[in-house]
């Protein structure tokens, strides 16, 4: 080590679609899981009544961890547990018109279908966006 300056060279230059190293999909992913998963939090708070509104939020709560530590058991990062997830609430958000409740109340089997389809499509899409495929 002698004569390192400590300072980046040319060749450990960040890229330039880069935020401190990490790249600009993944921040943006991240942002929207969040915003999905705060979207569906909110209307399981307000739609959801009576004795399940606890469970369901509970429910809702331990998901990204619980999706998490499944991926990283079967050998998946956390990335394709948070592509997943955005892709299933933002789905789930657009085939209720952002009322999740009515997945159960009103949907029946086309609804859930269409979540599915939609969920689908998402995550193949949203795993090409990140990994340039």
């Amino acid at each position: 080590m002698t004569g390192t300056t400590g300072t980046r060279g040319k060749d450990e230059a960040l890229a330039p679609e880069s935020m401190n190293g990490l790249p600009v999909t993944v921040v943006a992913l991240w942002v929207l899981c969040a915003a999905g998963w705060g979207a569906v939090f909110a209307g399981l708070r307000g739609g959801v009544h009576g004795p399940a509104r606890g469970p369901a939020l509970f429910a809702h709560i331990a998901t990204p961890a619980g999706i998490v530590l499944t991926f990283s058991l079967i050998g998946f990062g956390s990335l394709y547990a948070t592509i997943a997830l955005t892709a299933e609430w933002w789905a789930l958000l657009i085939v209720t018109g952002f009322r999740p409740e009515r997945l159960l109340s009103t949907g029946g089997l086309g609804r859930l279908a269409a979540w599915a389809a939609v969920t689908a499509a998402a995550t193949i899409a949203a795993a090409r966006l990140v990994f340039h495929i």
